[in-house]
């Protein structure tokens, strides 16, 4: 009888065990698969370059000539930028902007807020809220601008009408240098605090319902909970709407053309910035003074941005280490 030989217990202790045969990928391949992004980014980079980057460096070279729409004009230097620092209606246009960017800022933060902290609560017919608190961000400015310029009509508008109904005096909406400015800001606050309150809606879904049924047990209240978890939770989304409010409102320029038909408002109150340089440029021929001071005025925004995101940086930085 033959005897078969099998490996003793030692011997099959001490094997290794053997693992599954893995194919290696060359590391050609991983690095040719690696590279395969860029076809989709190249497109992106050739419009960046055609519509954003040659444009801004093109302005920048017209700011310091006399460029005009009636023909070539020769190199100036500075003398553009000179001119601009000492041109008084810029600055007083400048004021406007940053008072108007004041006025709707604040609201337009606050209210969004209190929009989403309504419909968050459980208000009964979200859907209907919510589409009424964001469709008038759907609408476009010319059509907003009629809308309000009808509402603000000094005789049949809407609000003297319940003005004089009340026996209260009328009121100059777009006539008025003390109001008008005022007008325009509830315009602009009714217009597009729907996109904010979308963020600030969507931030409030993300809060844990954890946290405050952790604070219910602990029998914290309403107003409680609202200081001690929802506010310090959408602080980051608070942030961001400023910062994307201060600088929509720095832009201003559609309202207020539409609104006064290319004018400056009574006694000039609500001329922003850009309109002087969109007048100063196609109404006034000079497009290189104009192109000068788009670019004093960028680098105000810049600025603007740069301070607004270092101070935030550093008040995150030392809440960090108070806890």
């Amino acid at each position: 009888m033959s005897s078969v030989t099998t490996p003793s217990q030692s011997q099959v202790a001490s094997a290794p065990p053997r693992t599954p045969d893995v194919p290696r990928t060359p590391r050609r391949g991983r690095s040719r698969r690696e590279g395969s992004g860029w076809p989709f980014v190249i497109p992106f980079v050739v419009i960046a370059v055609l519509f954003l980057v040659v444009p801004t460096l093109w302005g920048l070279g017209l700011s310091f000539t006399e460029q005009s729409l009636m023909g070539n004009g020769g190199w100036v230097g500075f003398d553009n930028y000179a001119e601009a620092f000492g041109d008084a209606t810029m600055w007083s246009t400048l004021g406007n902007t940053v008072i108007f960017t004041l006025m709707s800022t604040i609201p337009l933060v606050l209210v969004a807020l209190a929009m989403a902290l309504l419909v968050y609560t459980g208000l009964p017919g979200q859907w209907v809220w919510r589409l009424a608190f964001f469709a008038p961000y759907m609408l476009p400015v010319a059509v907003v601008v009629q809308i309000w310029v009808w509402l603000y009509q000094p005789e049949i508008g809407f609000f003297n009408y319940w003005l004089d109904r009340f026996g209260l005096e009328k009121v100059g909406w777009l006539t008025d240098p003390n109001v008008a400015m005022w007008s325009m800001a509830l315009l602009t606050l009714w217009w597009t605090v729907g996109f904010n309150f979308l963020l600030y809606l969507s931030a409030l879904q993300a809060i844990p319902d954890q946290m405050y049924e952790a604070a219910a047990l602990d029998g914290a209240g309403a107003w409680r909970r609202l200081w001690s978890i929802t506010l310090p939770q959408v602080r980051a989304t608070t942030v961001l709407v400023t910062i994307l409010q201060i600088l929509a409102s720095l832009k201003v320029f559609d309202q207020m053309f539409i609104a006064f038909n290319g004018g400056s408002g009574p006694n000039g109150v609500t001329r922003p910035i850009l309109q002087y340089i969109y007048d100063t440029g196609f109404t006034g021929y000079r497009m290189g003074y104009a192109s000068a001071m788009s670019y004093i005025y960028f680098a105000l925004i810049i600025v603007v941005a740069v301070v607004f995101q270092v101070l935030t940086t550093a008040r995150r930085k030392e809440q960090g280490r108070g806890r």
